[in-house]
């Protein structure tokens, strides 16, 4: 049987085939057992406290039902925060000095589908061995509490203003003057994106900002950033946020319109940290899809770039193994370690907001620092990915391009986690000799890696 957790855990159409209410519930309990086993053998007599959230998709309902109800049967304590980001379960988890927090998001995917992560005590993200032992438990028998020992299920009272109070108080200064477009993808940020930007001073204007359960992520939020380009321009705002389903990446436009992305906010970051003799070792964590424009303009400014597989997953494993302040994901997944666990898309923007506030220049001008590469991506399906980094021939191409290109691009091959699929990433000083050396790369691969 596959492995039942993906890069940001278990995934997948929401009442279907594998993510089913009964499967959300054995999950739960056997994350609770695993999660929670040095708490229940240290006899201290405390029941282990849950934290559980989700975002707005119609099906997060009677996933949170089973997934409260299976942790309290296995003997823990639940308190329900209702719709709220990712971010905002894993500080909660943290505040509350919970064992263990519980998100019901399937991010930036389409309404149909959902998941569950989990998070561990601090509301960090599970590493693959805590993943696999959770599975393992799956089909391992255990003793059932019963009596006083079952869990309570309570309500917080005030998740989104307690939560929006911590994302102000991260600030130095306020924000008043700026005016503010945010695109909350009818998702989880609806109500604590534009509560958290305007308790700072910032004027703010919401798009997609319902809560019915079926519009979340459809043709809105980051992955489709044109309404907001275009009610940036019309409300003659100073900038504008685009937060995906669960909040947990932010990209960004100017007040011309135009897209800032991930690469580009990390850097604005991460040079205002610079500057201010906070950032760590002056280094920032990127994957190795951060365009080159973005390494160029790290190196000229004196910060060094350390860079990761793609997932923000492994983004924070480097961040805590390195104790760094910043990194992220061309996508807007970005962590600030200093107040956050996870990639947190309002606090993005409220500190972005900061550095325009604090520097007095625009958006755009602060985003100019990284001059993208253009950069282009093909997938060739149906080939031997397990031989796209031994094939010879294939070897012999890429070097091939790379002498071409002499230092003035980049060329990444990277095999599908879960296809017979290569991805082939091609940067170059113009998108014509991207593509021709994308195309050219992409011919090799189906001949060479032919099933």
């Amino acid at each position: 049987m596959a492995r039942l957790f993906g890069t940001d855990g278990v995934r997948g159409l929401a009442n279907g085939e594998i993510l089913t209410a009964s499967l959300a519930q054995n999950l739960a309990t056997s994350a609770a057992l695993v999660l929670t086993e040095e708490l229940r053998g240290s006899g201290s007599g405390r029941k282990p406290l849950a934290v559980v959230g989700n975002d707005s998709r119609i099906s997060g309902q009677f996933l949170q039902a089973t997934v409260a109800g299976g942790l309290a049967s296995a003997g823990c304590d639940v308190i329900d925060v209702g719709v709220l980001p990712t971010p905002g379960v894993a500080y909660l988890t943290a505040a509350l000095q919970a064992d263990l927090g519980v998100v019901i998001s399937a991010s930036h995917n389409p309404m149909p589908d959902n998941g569950i992560k989990f998070l561990q005590r601090g509301g960090h993200k599970l590493d693959d061995e805590l993943e696999d032992r959770i599975e393992a438990h799956l089909e391992e028998p255990w003793d059932r509490p019963t009596g006083a020992s079952v869990g309570r299920i309570s309500a917080h009272e005030n998740p989104v203003e307690t939560y929006a109070a911590h994302l102000v108080s991260t600030l130095e200064q306020r924000l008043d003057g700026l005016t503010v477009v945010v695109d909350c993808a009818n998702g989880a940020a609806a109500a604590a994106g534009p509560l958290a930007l305007d308790q700072a001073g910032a004027k703010v204007i919401a798009i997609n900002d319902a809560n019915d359960g079926l519009s979340i992520n459809d043709g809105v939020g980051s992955t489709h950033p044109e309404m907001l380009q275009k009610a940036v321009v019309e409300h003659g705002a100073d900038v504008g946020f685009a937060w995906d389903g669960d909040a947990d990446r932010c990209l960004a436009v100017d007040g011309d319109g135009n897209l800032v992305d991930g690469d580009q906010l990390i850097a604005i970051l991460a040079l205002g940290l610079h500057d201010s003799g906070r950032l760590p070792d002056d280094t920032v964590v990127v994957t190795v899809m951060s365009n080159l424009g973005f390494v160029k303009a790290m190196d000229a400014a004196g910060v060094h770039v350390k860079q990761t597989a793609v997932g923000d997953r492994y983004v924070l494993e480097e961040m805590r193994r390195g104790s760094y302040a910043i990194g992220g994901e061309q996508s807007g997944h970005i962590i600030m370690s200093e107040h956050a666990t996870t990639g947190d898309g309002i606090l993005t923007a409220l500190h972005v907001l900061q550095r325009m506030t604090s520097t007095g220049r625009t958006l755009a001008d602060l985003a100019s620092v990284v001059t993208r590469l253009p950069q282009v991506l093909l997938n060739v399906k149906g080939v031997d990915k397990t031989r796209s980094k031994t094939d010879d021939g294939l070897l012999e191409a890429i070097a091939t391009e790379e002498k071409t290109l002499a230092g003035s691009g980049r060329i990444l091959l990277r095999p599908s986690g879960t296809e017979n699929l290569v991805r082939v990433m091609v940067e170059a000083p113009t998108h014509h000799e991207a593509e021709a050396c994308a195309e050219r790369l992409a011919d090799v691969v189906r001949v060479r890696l032919a099933l």
